[in-house]
């Protein structure tokens, strides 16, 4: 998904934690979710990663181009979205590029706001936020 969109894989930095996904998430307190297609083949996954503070992000949060339009982002999105809830978290936030037009657009529609954060992930141009409680 990432080479259809130009976008590189960064296993050092940015995707290291797929190298142990249990220990980077279920482990931590998240939970990281894939959608196997009949024939056993992934194709999607998305993870909600626990950070400081009440926070957690979602993180790879990716489809196949034959798994999208299907409503299975809006599907998972919204299983991370209660998981987070149901642990407790106070605000959900994520990073994503400009090209991912149906994937921000997904965001938004659950309610996401732009929003500034100090850092990003060096193939990511922009960050959304979602509070859970007022």
């Amino acid at each position: 998904m990432l080479q259809e969109y130009r976008l590189s894989a960064d296993p050092a930095n940015t995707d290291s934690d797929l190298q142990d996904v249990l220990a980077s998430y279920v482990d931590r307190g998240g939970v990281f979710r894939v959608l196997v297609d009949e024939a056993g083949t992934v194709v999607g996954c998305g993870g909600l990663y626990p950070l400081a503070n009440g926070e957690a992000e979602i993180r790879k949060m990716y489809f196949l181009p034959d798994a999208r339009g299907k409503g299975h982002g809006r599907r998972l999105l919204d299983q991370l979205l209660n998981e987070a809830k149901a642990r407790g978290y106070r605000r959900v936030v994520l990073e994503t590029a400009s090209q991912l037009k149906e994937a921000i657009a997904l965001y938004r529609s659950a309610g996401f706001k732009p929003y500034q954060r100090e850092h990003l992930a060096c193939r990511c141009d922009q960050a959304f936020a979602l509070e859970l409680t007022k």
